[in-house]
């Protein structure tokens, strides 16, 4: 898949990939060392691509964090996740967070420094349909506490040693452990 990108500022780095492996591509500080406060978090500052793209219809441009950056830094995306919508043809631009002990807005970013990496995802156009009734699944409404119980009791089951006497029926709204 070809993905159109325009310079914005000629010492802009283009976008690359680090392995044939990899599932993202690395964005690039064109302003490391000159970077924008953010206006709302002192511990977060705001560094330019230089760079613009045409995402296609049909598909968004998710940026995420850089796990060395995480681990070895303490810096993340200040936002988690980005989401670049395709109608988007301005400056990508990513805003990172120092997580680390001392006041600093990302010490260790500098100019031409790997500073998040992105991957182009399908989004395909949602339309809603309002119903009355949705279809039932073993975990129906339950929350995350619920899916875990789900799994320990399939668990419990599928090993064999299962005693309905000891524990709650299937029906209830009471899993049992399986210790």
């Amino acid at each position: 898949m070809k993905l159109k990108v325009m310079k914005l500022h000629p010492d802009a780095i283009l976008p690359t990939c680090a392995t044939d492996g990899a599932s993202c591509f690395d964005l690039y500080a064109l302003d490391g060392d000159d970077f924008k406060p953010h206006p709302r978090d002192q511990h977060a500052a705001i560094f330019r691509t230089g760079l613009a793209f045409e995402i296609p219809s049909g598909w968004i441009m998710e940026i995420h964090s850089r796990s060395g950056q995480g681990l070895n830094d303490a810096i993340r995306l200040s936002n988690c996740t980005g989401q670049i919508d395709s109608d988007y043809r301005g400056e990508v631009m990513v805003a990172l967070r120092f997580d680390g002990d001392d006041d600093a807005r990302c010490p260790k970013v500098r100019t031409g420094d790997r500073i998040a990496q992105a991957k182009l995802v399908a989004s395909p156009r949602v339309e809603f349909d309002l119903v009355d009734e949705l279809g039932e699944t073993a975990r129906g409404g339950g929350g995350i506490r619920q899916h875990r119980r789900i799994k320990r009791l399939v668990r419990v089951k599928r090993f064999g040693c299962f005693d309905e006497e000891k524990y709650f029926p299937l029906d209830s709204c009471e899993f049992a452990p399986i210790w």
